[in-house]
């Protein structure tokens, strides 16, 4: 039997040595980051992604093998363990054919077979199911079972059970299961109706009279007609022509020519009708939700990603707006580092008068503090605070924008003991202003205090497993916050928690530690730090920044075990600490290069990789690979929905990419959607392969419905 590491080898396109080397390493405790980072030698620089996919599938392979043992020990213990069908188990390829195989020996309840075993006629249905060519007929073979003492009165009695028996061995086989669930693959249909006769015009009008093969079906759609059948809205069921199956039935139980033919067909077609039917489409429902569901949290994940790693606003006086109604807007002014200057609440939905007190209040504060960004949440009241927003712009003068940001966790954030801890001495819906200031200025660094699965960039996420998706998400975020690297004096405990190595007690003690004992000065501090050992320093050390250590290298993404390579590096190119610190290294590569890169590598005795990533750290120490990517897209202005007309040309923001399309924020409050037909001149298979979370873009207007407050963009030049 194949290995679990050529297997994974296999399936995802490596080398075995690295797979293997990658296994060694996470047995060994390491996290994803960290050999992501620092261990590229071992792995031939798989990102985080692919060593993510070989982690879980590295789980998956195992558990597989685990159940596989498992089974093999019931089935020994009843004494039924045959080599073939140990041969069989052992070659199984996933839980589902495991378990198909471990089907005839499970513990089951007390079937009509069961019953019809324990009236002792377990031979008769043997000998007809043989279907040996001197077979009887089975009205005479039968008549030697008639025992009332068992409860088998009858000749008819004894078959119903011989039947039943019978119709139970075909629905064990674990071969013509494997067929079957081939052919609905291949063959069946989903299928949905509006339980209503008459249904009312909802979210699932396009599922009222739905049809469509397994082998088409998009996870959106599975989805969307699973949760219209929990709100009792859609009526749902797998077809396959049975006209398809009994054949496939037949041609594996039934053998011409006997006298127990006939009889063995009807059992067939009672085991397909009464057992095979309604598992098969049990499991085959199944399957497709998971399907869904894994393609929805691989969505989510794909989408949060971006969303993090949006570009920070950096150098600004920001004000976050917090928009309501009858509690009034809640601001506040925040510096370039995200310290408080300033709270008020204003009311500008109320009257004419208090718009007037608002946007006074708010000039104010512009003028006082310097704001030239001001961040506004998307919520209730949005739109009226836009406008105002807008009117605020041309009376305070050039020199300030605004970004509609998303607001989705903000609530949850600033009623939290988390937030509580941060500003005691604000109100909750304060916070929130705050909150939604600091997304603009450094969205990672504020978003990681939240639930990922708050944060909103997903489809139908309070449907999907919540512990696989909060293992997805929480992987996204980790990736996240250590490819841009922390500022161990600055960042936050729910920043530090999501570093690598770093959990929730180990970054509230590193936060504790530094107030205690000031700021940290060196990287080595963190040795200090109570719960935090030699294993937890290796794979946090590098991923944390100390702009304020006397040693330049802690304030690269250098790590500690390559400082000496590092300084080997500088030496050989005719370089010192000091022209890192000054960034006067601009002949590095040159001189490198001149050098020979493999024999700098040989005797500094590091990898290539290593090598090659010392280079740029001390090139642009400390730097935010988020920098390299476009700016965010602020307004100064703000349209209507009515002023929208159909190939109007216009700049936007992508803020959800789901299976159909990206929704994208024009400036009009509602989003406008962008049909995957729409993205591209060319052919998508997915909206991802275009356009991610934040991208900013430009898009043509299709077709607008005021009434129902939808925007059809396309992004797919008019000719």
């Amino acid at each position: 039997m194949e290995s679990i590491v050529t297997l994974l080898a296999r399936e995802l396109g490596q080398k075995e040595n690295y797979v293997n080397n990658v296994v060694t390493l996470l047995d060994e405790g390491n996290t994803i980051p960290f050999i992501a980072r620092y261990r590229k030698e071992l792995h031939g620089a798989m990102d985080d992604t692919v060593l993510r996919s070989l982690a879980d599938r590295l789980q998956y392979l195992r558990n597989l093998d685990k159940r596989r043992e498992e089974v093999c020990r019931s089935i020994e213990e009843q004494g039924k363990l045959t080599e073939e069908l140990s041969a069989a188990i052992a070659a199984a390829a996933t839980l589902a054919e495991v378990e198909d195989l471990y089907r005839p020996y499970k513990q089951k309840r007390r079937t009509r077979a069961a019953i019809a075993r324990e009236k002792g006629l377990e031979p008769l249905a043997r000998l007809l199911f043989a279907q040996a060519p001197d077979c009887p007929a089975p009205e005479k073979a039968a008549q030697a079972y008639v025992n009332p003492e068992l409860g088998v009165e009858t000749v008819e009695e004894a078959l119903a059970g011989a039947r039943d028996i019978i119709a139970e061995d075909i629905s064990d086989d674990a071969e013509l299961r494997k067929a079957l669930r081939a052919l609905y693959e291949r063959r069946a249909f989903l299928v949905s109706r509006a339980r209503a006769a008459q249904p009312e015009d909802t979210v699932y009008r396009l599922y009222y009279d739905f049809r469509s093969p397994l082998s088409r079906l998009q996870g959106h759609q599975i989805l969307a007609v699973n949760r219209g059948e929990r709100e009792d809205i859609l009526k749902v069921d797998v077809e396959l022509d049975r006209g398809l199956v009994l054949p496939l039935i037949c041609r594996r139980a039934v053998r011409p020519g006997s006298a127990a033919m006939a009889f063995v067909r009807a059992a067939a077609e009672d085991a397909w009708d009464r057992l095979i039917q309604p598992s098969a489409e049990r499991e085959i429902r199944n399957s497709l939700t998971e399907q869904a569901n894994e393609g929805a949290i691989r969505m989510f994940g794909a989408n949060l990603k971006p969303l993090l790693m949006q570009p920070p606003v950096k150098g600004k006086v920001t004000m976050g707006l917090d928009p309501g109604y009858r509690n009034g807007c809640k601001v506040a002014v925040v510096d370039p580092t995200g310290k408080v200057l300033d709270t008020a609440v204003v009311y500008p939905t109320l009257s004419d008068r208090r718009k007037r007190e608002a946007m006074d209040t708010l000039a104010r504060l512009i003028r006082r503090y310097g704001v030239t960004a001001i961040a506004i949440g998307n919520g209730t009241a949005s739109r009226e605070t836009e406008r105002m927003t807008a009117e605020l712009i041309r009376e305070v003068g050039s020199g300030v924008s605004y970004m509609v940001v998303s607001e989705a966790g903000a609530s949850v954030y600033s009623a939290s003991k988390l937030a509580a801890e941060e500003f005691p001495q604000y109100d909750v819906n304060l916070r929130s202003a705050v909150s939604i200031a600091r997304r603009l200025q450094d969205p990672l660094a504020e978003l990681v205090k939240i639930d990922p699965k708050a944060i909103g960039v997903g489809q139908y996420q309070h449907d999907m497993p919540q512990a696989r998706l909060d293992e997805t998400l929480s992987g996204v975020v980790e990736d996240c916050v250590n490819a841009v690297g922390a500022d161990l004096n600055t960042a936050s405990a729910p920043l530090l928690a999501r570093v690598a190595g770093l959990n929730q007690t180990t970054a509230k003690n590193v936060v504790a530690y530094r107030e205690e004992h000031g700021a940290f000065t060196a990287r080595k501090q963190l040795l200090k730090v109570p719960k935090l050992g030699p294993k937890t320093f290796q794979q946090c050390a590098g991923f944390l920044r100390v702009p304020e250590s006397a040693d330049v290298l802690d304030r690269t993404g250098v790590h500690p075990e390559s400082y000496a390579a590092a300084e080997g590096l500088l030496r050989l190119s005719g370089y010192d600490r000091k022209a890192v610190a000054a960034g006067a290294l601009e002949e590095l590569p040159r001189r490198l290069s001149a050098y020979g890169e493999e024999r700098a590598a040989r005797e500094l005795d590091i990898g290539l990789p290593t090598l090659r990533d010392v280079v740029k750290e001390l090139m642009k120490p400390g730097r935010d690979p988020r920098d390299e990517l476009p700016a965010p897209h602020l307004r100064t202005d703000v349209m209507d929905l009515k002023d929208l007309k159909p190939g109007m040309e216009l700049t936007g923001t992508v803020r959800n990419v789901i299976d159909f399309g990206a929704f994208v924020d024009i400036g009009v409050h509602q989003d406008g959607l962008v049909h995957i037909s729409q993205l591209s001149e060319r052919r998508v298979k997915h909206p991802g392969e275009v356009c991610a979370v934040g991208d900013v873009v430009t898009v043509w207007v299709l077709e607008v419905d005021e009434k129902k407050k939808r925007i059809a963009l396309t992004m797919r030049k008019p000719k």
